[in-house]
């Protein structure tokens, strides 16, 4: 099964695309280090103070791979300081 959590962050400090890019990618590589999953912004590149990332992971049960994609929800939810969760969405394929 593939499993797929797409997020929608607000970074409404930011002033310019490489400073959004500064704080971003802390958090992409927490993520990746922490919860084993790949991760990259997925759209809204050129926004300034909005991104939406998916973390992606491959397991062969599907009820473990919603588990682990809801635990980087809510550690993104509890832990990240540098903006605010829109929303989220997880898949599984």
């Amino acid at each position: 099964m593939l499993g797929q959590l797409t997020i929608h962050l607000r970074l409404p400090a930011c002033s310019s695309l490489k400073e959004k890019r500064g704080r971003l990618k802390p958090l992409l590589a927490r993520l990746h280090k922490e919860f084993n999953v790949s991760v990259a912004e997925m759209d809204l590149q050129d926004k300034w103070t909005e991104s939406i990332i998916a973390c992606a992971l491959v397991n062969s049960d599907a009820v473990v791979a919603r588990q682990s994609l809801q635990s980087v929800a809510k550690w993104v939810e509890a832990n990240w300081r540098d903006g605010d969760v829109i929303d989220q969405k997880i898949e599984i394929v």
